[in-house]
């Protein structure tokens, strides 16, 4: 098998639309076995499919007319041509992937995992450079990309700030963009006025990925988000497909909601339930545009009591920075996603999310500290899925996804079998 089996089983669960116990009983298994199939090689209760199982479920994922009656039709061509963005290889919106082309993303990013676990190393991109223009304060993003593109056997450039810069003196977007792109080989942008990534990758023909433009968009935070709620999902046994999705806080300024709601829109039937205070609504051109997609309900509050029955909740803190003439009205710290919260209106396998950084001071109106020994908080989950995402990005845009596989090898140090103290009663999940 040229994919792990962990890869290869997440993959055909994918492409067929099916949870893990509805999978278990179409191959004839038990789901706990199941599970021990899909769990890291490394994991002590790993155990491998038997052969009669491998050639089933090839069998089934290579019959079309069955894929075809589960899954959607496989378009031709390379990934990255087939979401460019007038011909060049960019990553601007969500809006350039269809639902098929970002699960194909997704099973790159199911490649990147032994690499984003330190497991294994790959040298795929060396010799490229990445720029990091970070016209805006960023911390998760700016790390999150550059260690990314360093997994993969590239070097980065940083750039934060324009205070002292050329561009503070007067020189052009276009001006900049062009003249970095002789110095490197893709860019990632941060840049605080909405469009101005757009500017950016006008200005060159290598790889641009929007990093986060104003209250515009943020595409790879949503890419990471959709793709921890999908394995989220799968530890589960739940689908995407139906689920009850609630977003809170400040939605009219959260450029991560606007584009998750963008992505989430490609799935059937969800259920959107949006809160947030008076003055910070979702903006209406991205429902209009979520409703037009499919047979979506959309619901909008300004009671964090109707969290009820999620499966999701997505939190978002105030973007106080982007600010022009809004009041804080209905916005106290009783505006918050506590422990109490989630206790009384959701149940035990809710997933609660949030964007980071979050405002942990006493009092403040954002996801509380008090879920952090809680395992329905992914937020930790959901931050550690940001590195095979984005390398995932990476290796689209530059065209080397298919060499991965076989340019891995073995780490030679030793890496911590645990990321963060939390992650012990996940471990296997992914």
């Amino acid at each position: 098998m040229a994919v792990s089996q962990q890869v290869f089983l997440r993959d055909a669960m994918r492409r067929l639309n099916l949870t893990r116990d509805v999978f278990a009983a179409r191959v004839g298994v038990k789901r706990r076995a199941l599970d021990t199939w899909l769990l890291p090689e490394g994991s002590q209760e790993f155990r491998s499919m038997p052969e009669v199982v491998l050639r089933f479920v090839t069998e089934i994922v290579e019959n079309e007319s069955l894929l075809n009656k589960y899954a959607q039709s496989v378009q031709s061509g390379p990934l990255r041509d087939r979401i460019a963005v007038g011909g060049k290889h960019q990553l601007l919106s969500v809006e350039q992937f269809g639902r098929e082309s970002v699960e194909e993303l997704f099973r790159v990013a199911d490649l990147m995992q032994p690499i984003a676990r330190r497991q294994k190393v790959s040298r795929v991109l060396e010799g490229a450079v990445l720029g990091n223009l970070f016209f805006e304060a960023s911390t998760r993003t700016r790390v999150s990309f550059g260690a990314a593109f360093c997994r993969l056997g590239g070097s980065v450039c940083d750039t934060t700030g324009f205070t002292f810069s050329s561009m503070a003196k007067g020189e052009s977007i276009y001006d900049t963009s062009r003249v970095m792109s002789g110095y490197v080989d893709a860019m990632v942008i941060r840049h605080p006025e909405q469009g101005s990534v757009a500017e950016f990758a006008r200005a060159t023909n290598i790889p641009v990925v929007n990093g986060g433009d104003g209250a515009g968009e943020h595409p790879s935070q949503a890419l990471l988000d959709l793709y921890t709620i999908l394995t989220e999902f799968s530890r589960l046994g739940k689908l995407l497909d139906g689920a009850h999705i609630v977003m809170t806080g400040d939605l009219k300024y959260g450029r991560t909601v606007h584009s998750l709601l963008k992505l989430l829109a490609l799935y059937r039937g969800l259920k959107f339930t949006l809160i947030s205070p008076l003055g910070l609504e979702m903006p209406e051109d991205i429902i209009e545009h979520v409703a037009k997609l499919s047979n979506h309900v959309i619901e909008q509050s300004h009671d964090l009591a109707d969290v009820k029955g999620a499966d999701v909740i997505y939190a978002t803190r105030v973007q106080k920075e982007r600010f022009s003439d809004e009041q804080l009205e209905g916005y106290t710290a009783d505006f918050q996603v506590s422990k109490a919260l989630i206790d009384q209106y959701c149940d035990e396998n809710v997933i609660v999310m949030h964007p980071l950084p979050r405002d942990s001071r006493e009092g403040a109106h954002d996801l509380s500290v008090d879920l952090n020994d809680d395992p329905r908080l992914a937020i930790f989950r959901q931050a550690d899925n940001g590195i095979p995402v984005r390398m995932a990005i990476f290796a689209v845009l530059l065209g080397v996804e298919n060499l991965v596989q076989h340019s891995m090898r073995d780490v030679t140090w030793n890496p911590p079998s645990h990321i963060g103290p939390e992650d012990a009663v996940f471990h296997g999940m992914y």
